[in-house]
């Protein structure tokens, strides 16, 4: 598909100029600029480099190589990939863990690195690591169902919302590790658990639910809002058929998900009184309804959303989203999120943001999803 010269290659070259000003001699810092997050993240730094390494450019090849170093040379005794090496800064040298889809966004960017370079150099390095990645990962089987299990703010939602359990977004991430490693009676019985058990399954007929976990009889401990990255790597890595996916779409198009860009994290806004409401949700910007992760704009789930158009062939629609990604994106100087209701922009030179335009961008240009 031929991308028009305007808007969408102004906002392509300027996310070239972000990861630009993210790359460090250690790897992938989150955001640039003075006031950026300064630390090499997992899932910002493999998320960002998946989009970026699209692009024939030498230091972006050595600063993905270098994340995957960092984070594998940080690695937990118990295989656990660091949510956040943070040795850098003027805050003490320390290294976090406490998440699940860190270790998750590393195997899958191991493997990107290998495909986008043909170089399977890291794989033979950190072929122990990446072993212990991914059993470690088999330990968080706590049902012994072929299935993750997760505690609460354990993803990249680490403040905001309440989840726990089976969660979608977790699910989507395995499924594809799963298909990437050629485990297929593994993934076989995930897809099969996530779509059609009667007691564990998380599609409740127009997406896929954000957590599910207990069943007490008639009593459910289920988070049935939606939750717009989960549901949207669950069709980018065919964990739902075309069915469900189409579902999925119709559902963001229909409660405007995707507007005034794409797209808001959840829908809808969990209100204090609620019951999905924490009150620890008041030490964060997200416990404001339509702020941060409480229902905010993030571009890079955005270019996740563009993806699925693509996935489904809605070429037209993909660009219209894509358009309007790039507006936000060269008004909000790559903003880490946006009110959805003011269009006010919050932060600025996202790393992740940038990647994902890359990637969206790359892919309505080939029409299929580069990942």
């Amino acid at each position: 598909m031929v991308i028009k010269k305007d808007i969408l290659s102004e906002a392509f070259e300027a996310a070239k100029k972000v990861i630009d000003g993210c790359i460090t001699p250690n790897g992938l810092f989150a955001s640039g600029g003075t006031n950026g997050y300064n630390a090499v993240w997992s899932r910002d730094s493999m998320i960002s480099m998946i989009g970026a390494s699209t692009q024939k450019n030498l230091e972006f090849k050595e600063v993905f190589r270098q994340s995957i170093i960092t984070l594998a040379e940080n690695q937990g005794k118990t295989g656990q990939i660091p949510n956040c090496v943070d040795k850098w800064s003027d805050r003490r040298p320390h290294v976090d863990f406490k998440t699940i889809d860190s270790t998750l966004w590393f195997i899958i960017g191991n493997y990107i690195f290998k495909e986008r370079y043909n170089d399977d150099s890291l794989l033979k390095k950190y072929k122990v690591n990446l072993e212990k990645a991914f059993f470690w990962l088999e330990c968080q089987d706590s049902g012994e169902m072929g299935m993750l299990t997760q505690l609460p703010t354990s993803d990249w939602f680490d403040a905001f919302p309440h989840r726990y359990g089976y969660t979608i977004n977790t699910q989507a991430l395995y499924y594809h590790v799963l298909t990437l490693i050629k485990d297929n009676s593994s993934s076989i019985k995930l897809k099969t658990m996530v779509n059609n058990d009667k007691d564990d399954s998380l599609w409740q007929g127009k997406y896929y639910y954000s957590y599910r976990w207990k069943n007490h009889g008639q009593y459910k401990e289920i988070g049935d809002w939606f939750d717009s990255l989960g549901n949207l790597l669950a069709i980018i890595f065919d964990l739902a058929d075309k069915d469900k996916s189409q579902k999925i779409l119709f559902y963001i198009k229909i409660n405007k998900i995707n507007n005034p860009y794409p797209v808001h994290t959840i829908y809808p806004p969990i209100k204090k009184g609620s019951k999905y409401w924490q009150d620890y949700y008041m030490d964060c910007e997200a416990g404001t309804p339509n702020h941060y992760s409480n229902g905010g704009i993030w571009g890079y789930i955005g270019g996740f959303y563009i993806l699925a158009l693509i996935k489904l062939g809605k070429l037209k629609e993909a660009e219209q989203e894509l358009i309007k990604l790039a507006e936000r994106n060269l008004n909000g100087n790559f903003p880490e999120w946006t009110n959805p209701i003011t269009k006010e922009h919050h932060g600025k030179l996202q790393a992740w943001e940038a990647g994902m335009y890359i990637l969206a961008y790359e892919s309505l240009k080939q029409g299929k999803v580069l990942i």
